[in-house]
């Protein structure tokens, strides 16, 4: 049974989310503010944090600096309806994803099982089915089993969000995967207007990795379509090694 920990000074709504999530197939646990919410998140082993932006005195962004300072917890957060630059930052702070209030539980509850089903080693159906461990394109490295990243001989640390996103990159190298198959594949939802999370996303890869290889850009911006993971040369991909 997953634990979750919801993390909002709203008491209603941890006490409707505790019992939704209770009858879903969940272990919940809830706490009213910032404070209380980090140091619940360092004594406790959650498989996922949901976490409101707006709480009294440490707020949700304070939170989630002390989470990925410690932890790589798989984090929603919970923000304003209507409030981009609340999710814009919560996803360059680390967030898994977001869930604008009001909500439908049921939708939370679809969001909670997605993002779980990426953190789980086993691949969904939608991934592709290559058998390699490893992936190597330029001097990225991703060691798939172990979920670690090397650039040039140096570990990368990358959220789950980005890791899976960057594996989609590198298995199709050299090739356009649309902003739709992402969304799809990596955030386990469809493609909505105004939806920027996976721009946001690559943003803090293209930081992470640096922007260029060998003078080249090293994830490309195709307009209106999608991203393209740059190959240094024909025999750059190597799987299976």
């Amino acid at each position: 049974m997953e634990r979750i920990l919801v993390i909002d000074d709203d008491v209603g709504l941890c006490e409707l989310l505790v019992e939704y999530l209770t009858i879903e197939g969940f272990q919940v646990e809830t706490v009213n503010d910032g404070q209380s919410g980090a140091e619940r998140v360092s004594g406790g082993n959650y498989d996922l944090i949901v976490l409101d932006v707006m709480l009294p005195g440490m707020n949700g962004f304070e939170v989630l600096r002390h989470i990925r300072g410690k932890i790589s917890t798989p984090v929603i957060m919970l923000t304003a309806r209507g409030d981009d630059v609340d999710r814009i930052v919560g996803l360059e702070l680390g967030a898994d994803d977001y869930l604008p209030k009001p909500f439908n539980p049921r939708e939370l509850v679809a969001r909670i099982r997605a993002v779980l089903r990426r953190v789980k080693p086993e691949r969904e159906e939608t991934a592709p089915p290559f058998p390699s461990k490893k992936l190597k394109v330029g001097d990225v490295e991703m060691d798939i089993g172990a979920r670690v990243v090397m650039r040039a001989g140096e570990q990368v640390d990358l959220t789950t969000v980005e890791f899976n996103l960057l594996e989609q990159l590198i298995r199709n190298a050299g090739e356009l995967v649309s902003r739709e198959k992402l969304i799809k594949v990596v955030l386990g939802r469809s493609l909505s207007a105004y939806d920027r999370s996976i721009d946001v996303h690559i943003s803090k890869l293209r930081k992470k990795l640096g922007r260029e290889v060998d003078g080249m850009e090293r994830i490309k911006s195709i307009r209106s379509a999608g991203y393209l993971y740059a190959l240094v040369s024909p025999m750059d991909n190597l799987r299976d090694h």
